[in-house]
């Protein structure tokens, strides 16, 4: 994107001008308004300034009751999300996200916090990516540039039995969007335990004209063994039983190589791929090795012009050298940019589906 539309800059172009404005919303400024910020007399912070006062920290978080959507920030001009840090408390997966654009009722975003910025697993790892940065000890940040023409709307729900506590910083422009642009999408969806010889799916339903960005997969095996021989497959355009598009091996599309083993699993992260998490079994009640990885499609968008659907194998080894199809505990996140309006969602999964145990 160019800076002088002000939706974006980089290194080349840092030194360029724009007309674009900038805002910032947070809980001492939850709409964002110019000269409004660190106004409150009352929240979270109240009683730790009540010997300073007015403008000393007195809202800097929000607290969400159980079953409670909390509006995180409502823009209603044209612009751009340019970034989001947030540090939530509770369960990750029982705290939704969701993004509308512009007039839209259906989310085009929905998504538990943890999953949404690569850190599905409720635990913290590092991760060291270009859009998404997981920092000591629960701070989410991301980078993807979201525009909107009309309207952004960002939700937090709490699904859990207990309240939650949110900090939360949603940097952002106003400025004019240009046509060719395309609108944000994540799609969460987990299958505890895959079904016997099913593929998983990563991303179905999609119509329009857009291209597909990134992939975040939780994958919990439950086997012993390899665990990572399948093959990512993206169908696109009108594709029948073959995709267009295919892996070889679930290790090699996050861009690593035979089994991520260097003397045993090796955890890495980069700007465009890692394998930031490996959870591995202490040997009591910790039974099953946990995995998180990325890959982003930053340099090598996936473009479509009509559809797209993506699955991936669960494959390992069985006797004589023979594959075999897992049952293994898999969630993912599926990131892409396409044209309004955006398709239902699958039904999220309720919150004992969705809990991490």
């Amino acid at each position: 994107m160019s800076a002088f539309n002000g939706l974006g800059l980089h290194l080349g172009n840092l030194s360029r001008l724009s007309s674009a404005k900038t805002r910032s919303i947070s809980p001492e400024n939850f709409t964002g308004e110019k000269g409004k910020g660190g106004m409150a007399t009352e929240g979270t912070g109240a009683g730790c300034a009540r010997d300073l006062g007015r403008g000393w920290k007195i809202s800097p978080s929000i607290r969400i009751e159980p079953g409670e959507c909390r509006v995180l920030a409502d823009i209603q001009e044209p612009g751009a999300i340019q970034q989001i840090w947030m540090t939530p408390t509770g369960r990750w997966r029982s705290s939704i996200l969701r993004f509308y654009w512009d007039d839209s009722e259906i989310p085009a975003v929905e998504c538990p916090v943890g999953d949404f910025f690569a850190c599905g697993w409720n635990q913290y790892a590092q991760v060291t990516s270009l859009p998404v940065c997981v920092n000591p000890g629960s701070a989410f940040n991301c980078y993807w540039e979201m525009p909107f023409r009309k309207r952004c709307r960002i939700t937090m729900t709490n699904i859990a039995e207990e309240a939650m506590t949110l900090y939360y910083q949603i940097n952002y422009t106003l400025t004019d969007v240009p046509e060719d642009t395309a609108y944000f999408h994540a799609q969460f969806r987990r299958v505890n335990p895959l079904p016997y010889k099913e593929v998983y799916t990563i991303l179905d339903g999609v119509r329009g004209r857009g291209h597909y960005v990134g992939t975040y997969m939780a994958w919990g095996v439950n086997n012993t063994g390899w665990w990572g021989e399948g093959e990512i497959k993206f169908y696109m355009d009108g594709d029948g039983e073959f995709p267009t598009i295919c892996g070889t091996g679930t290790e090699d599309y996050f861009c690593g190589s035979y089994n991520f083993d260097v003397g045993g699993y090796r955890e890495f992260t980069t700007p465009y791929a890692g394998l930031p998490q490996v959870i591995r079994p202490d040997g009591v009640y910790s039974s099953q090795t946990r995995f998180g990885m990325y890959r982003w499609h930053i340099m090598d968008p996936i473009r479509f012009e009509q559809d797209l659907r993506v699955t991936i194998q669960a494959l390992g080894w069985r006797s004589g050298g023979r594959y075999l199809p897992l049952q293994d505990d898999i969630a993912s996140v599926a990131y892409w940019y396409q044209t309004l309006p955006t398709a239902a969602f699958p039904t999220l999964p309720d919150r004992d589906y969705l809990e991490v145990i």
